[in-house]
């Protein structure tokens, strides 16, 4: 994984938590699918930013898959710990606070996933050519393409609708369906948030031409392997942990947001919403006992469109 497990797979890192967490929110079957298979969708993932030559293609998926083993083994426990944790929260009231506590240490263990990856990165940073870099250029390029049709080309009013239902969907898949009063808490929560796309864009932007810089920087350099590692784990950190200033402090309030949000309408919930929610959780508690107890066998083949970067 070259630079694109920089900025790249640090967000597929954040896709396999969120998963494991169920923020994904989907049967429990399929968490165990989709966490098998990781090795896989993660090379098809990351060879849309890269264009793997055959040389570094079985590195690559060698490297993801021993990746998602010492994450079974050192992190899956972790997470379990976590979800049942929430399991036996959920038929009670909730803080933002205690909703922040648990988001925190997500992001604590994500940033422990990444700096493991980096070594595995660090090593493969400088094979990358000029053509692969154009590639992830290409590729960043067509991802801002994506963000303004999704965002900076909606009006304001059809930004809050598409959170709005975002919101919905997800809640409703989580608790069931959601009467007036629930839904109205939610429109109200994105009416008046703070999230501001174009300043996401700006942000996203700049990080895209942070981790250029660095491919760029040590794309066939002869600069050792624990030079580029320290510089991968400083981006990574950066990321995770923004220095001090305006950006800081908007994702912390935008984190804040979020998690009176969450707490809000957890405590609007009624008690069957709850039991729902609880099973829910106790559903990938049990799934994740089953992915830290069994062994990675061969993994199951998705279809190939499911693959496809």
């Amino acid at each position: 994984m070259k630079r694109p497990r920089l900025w790249p797979l640090a967000r597929w890192s954040r896709a396999t938590c969120a998963l494991l967490l169920g923020a994904a929110l989907v049967g429990c079957s399929a968490v165990k699918l989709a966490y098998n298979n990781l090795p896989e969708l993660g090379y098809w993932w990351l060879d849309g930013y890269v264009d793997f030559n055959g040389g570094q293609t079985p590195h690559v998926r060698e490297q993801l898959a021993a990746l998602l083993e010492s994450h079974r083994r050192s992190e899956l426990p972790r997470f379990l710990q976590l979800i049942e944790k929430a399991a036996a929260k959920a038929p009670a009231d909730v803080t933002a606070s205690e909703v922040c506590a648990v988001g925190d240490e997500v992001r604590d263990r994500l940033l422990v996933t990444a700096l493991e990856a980096s070594q595995a990165g660090a090593e493969l940073v400088a094979s990358l050519d000029e053509t692969q870099l154009h590639q992830v250029e290409r590729k960043y390029a067509k991802n801002n393409a994506t963000y303004a049709r999704d965002w900076l080309e909606r009006s304001v009013a059809q930004q809050h609708q598409k959170r709005y239902q975002d919101f919905l969907d997800r809640s409703e898949d989580f608790y069931g369906s959601l009467d007036s009063t629930q839904r109205q808490l939610l429109r109200e929560a994105v009416d008046r948030s703070i999230f501001d796309p174009r300043r996401v864009d700006a942000e996203r932007r700049q990080r895209q031409q942070e981790s250029l810089s660095l491919l760029r920087r040590f794309s066939r350099s002869a600069a050792p392997v624990s030079e580029v590692r320290t510089a991968i784990d400083a981006y990574a950190q950066r990321i995770a942990h923004p220095p001090a200033g305006p950006w800081q402090a908007y994702q912390q309030a935008l984190l804040q947001e979020s998690c009176a949000n969450i707490a809000a309408l957890h405590n609007l919930t009624r008690p069957a919403q709850r039991e729902r929610a609880a099973r829910r959780l106790q559903g990938y508690a049990q799934d994740m006992r089953d992915l830290i107890a069994t062994p990675r066998a061969t993994p199951s083949r998705l279809p190939s469109e499911q693959l496809a970067p």
